[in-house]
């Protein structure tokens, strides 16, 4: 599983300037930082040949010609790379020559690209720039690698404000407050022997109801804020789908694009745009933890029976895009939602329902061994949030970031004798968001001690330039760390090397995520001095 965030970009001051220019200064001073701290010397591009965002996994194709530019994802006509960064005698060349964007990123800044050494993707997505999390296994790694991507924007706004011209700031959040929202995507391999209807039917009610403990807050009711007050999660007003293949317009609650960047024949990728983006590591640990273990249930349903199939199935909401806006505005965690068999039950009841199956489900599959560790915290995680938001919710402050948010704008609201209309609670939600740990109200939070940790600096340290090891990301980013000026190109499932004086270039398949590990190509990479011995060794019998 992983992560992507389209981060909110803004210029003080400048507000005819152009996101998209913004976005690439970004990407483009960033791969320099990269290039100074890593190595990672390549300006390799992105390979769009296997990606194709028109295909439905409802069994259909969308014409090119008929899909909305937004749906466009992929670029297989993008021009091949210049070639390597030139060395001026330091190590990756001055910083000022690594952050110039190559001529294709000048006619098109939507072009600018970095494969990171911790296997993630920064990139601009649109008119933002987007960090791509590498895979992952558990939810405690999810949450390193996307704070990680926190500190490379950090990095990268840090030095953009040191350089001549008006600073960019950046924002973790989903919305501009003038009707715009941009992502925060979630990413699950799942086993394709499911029926994706049989996805869709199990996981939306637990997807619309989720927000209550891993919604991120916001002010203002509507896409535009057209009403005063406040709402549990920031994406709720642009959901206008059950199912859809869009992310930009009439987005739904689960996207059906089938594009699994792994082997089609063993794998999807569910690919969810409702979720927010959130700071608070708690709200990202279960918010992928809890989603995780319902897909755990969509994948065993047949051997868990006949009774847990009823359970879930019950569970179906009469009214599913209109209750994520109904479970946003109950801020009192009452309101019943009714159900598709004519029951009414809470959104905290729904969660319940979920929680006690899957650890119902997670006992009686666990065999000897027992249920492991990461799905035993989730589970207990789980269970202590929902039982607080139902008899305390300020009690949640410190690992809810919506009733966190909630709690400081009231105390603003309460001192100062001020409503919900009041310009000075919007502008608070914004800087909510800000990375910068000076300006950023979360971070005064954090740097307080009055918010939940789940991982330690110094882990996210190492996750901002290491890949994790128990994924193929590892090979992907211990390659561009090691042997970036011979890495032509890289995408999700294949690095293409460029190899000097080979007669082409060669192409690496990575089709399974979790091969391409320490422990399975670990002791290779340290053997090989360079791509030409590594590609020698994959290609050597055994």
């Amino acid at each position: 599983m992983g992560i992507e965030t389209e981060y909110g970009v803004l210029q003080p001051g400048q507000p005819l300037a152009n996101p998209m220019l913004m976005s690439s200064q970004v990407v483009t001073t960033y791969r320099a930082l990269a290039a100074r701290s890593d190595g990672a010397r390549g300006r390799a591009r992105w390979d769009y040949d296997d990606e194709d965002p028109l295909q439905d996994a409802r069994g259909f194709h969308v014409p090119r010609a008929s899909a909305h530019p937004s749906m466009l994802t992929d670029d297989p006509s993008a021009p091949a790379p210049s070639g390597p960064v030139a060395d001026d005698g330091e190590r990756g060349g001055s910083l000022q020559e690594l952050a110039r964007p190559t001529t294709e990123e000048y006619d098109d800044p939507s072009a600018a690209n970095v494969i990171l050494t911790n296997g993630a993707r920064l990139y601009v997505d649109h008119a933002h720039p987007e960090y791509s999390s590498p895979e992952v296994t558990v939810p405690h790694d999810v949450v390193c690698w996307d704070v990680a991507g926190e500190r490379v924007m950090l990095a990268a706004a840090r030095e953009l404000a040191n350089a001549p011209g008006a600073p960019v700031v950046l924002y973790k959040n989903n919305v501009d407050g003038k009707g715009a929202s941009y992502g925060t995507h979630e990413n699950f391999l799942v086993d394709r022997a499911v029926p994706f209807g049989v996805v869709v039917e199990v996981l939306t009610p637990f997807l619309v109801t989720r927000q209550v403990f891993a919604g991120s807050g916001r002010v203002g009711l509507g896409p535009a804020g057209e009403e005063h007050g406040f709402q549990v999660s920031q994406r709720a007003d642009y959901v206008e789908a059950e199912v859809g293949l869009e992310t930009t317009l009439r987005r739904p609650i689960v996207n059906t694009r089938d594009e699994p960047h792994a082997d089609r024949q063993r794998w999807r990728r569910l690919h969810l745009i409702i979720g927010d983006a959130n700071l608070f590591e708690p709200a990202t640990y279960l918010k992928t933890g809890t989603t995780s273990l319902v897909l755990f249930l969509v994948e065993h349903l047949e051997e868990l029976g006949h009774a847990v199939r009823a359970r879930l199935a019950g569970l179906r909401l009469a009214d599913t895009v209109g209750d994520v806006q109904r479970v946003s505005r109950d801020l009192d965690l009452k309101r019943p939602l009714r159900l598709a068999d004519g029951r009414s039950l809470t959104a905290l009841e729904i969660q319940r329902e979920y929680l006690e199956v899957a650890a119902e489900a997670s006992a009686s599959l666990s065999g000897k061994d027992g249920v492991d560790r990461p799905t035993r915290d989730v589970l207990a995680r789980w269970e202590s949030v929902l039982t607080r938001l139902a008899t305390d919710r300020d009690a949640c402050a410190r690992d809810v970031e919506w009733v966190a948010k909630l709690r400081l704008l009231d105390r603003l609201r309460e001192r100062d004798g001020i409503g919900w209309d009041h310009p000075r609670l919007a502008a608070m939600d914004l800087q909510w968001s800000d990375v910068r740990p000076e300006r950023g109200v979360y971070h005064r939070l954090l740097a307080a001690g009055a918010v939940d940790r789940v991982v330690t600096e110094r882990e996210v340290g190492a996750a901002v330039h290491h890949a994790p090891e128990d994924t193929r990301a590892y090979f992907r980013g211990e390659v561009v760390a090691r042997y970036g000026d011979q890495v032509s190109a890289a995408s999700w499932d294949s690095v293409i090397f460029d190899v000097p004086g080979a007669p082409s270039l060669q192409r690496v398949p990575m089709m399974d995520p979790l091969r391409g590990t320490r422990a399975h190509i670990g002791a290779l990479l340290d053997a090989s001095p360079d791509a030409a011995a590594l590609l020698a060794g994959l290609a050597a019998p055994g």
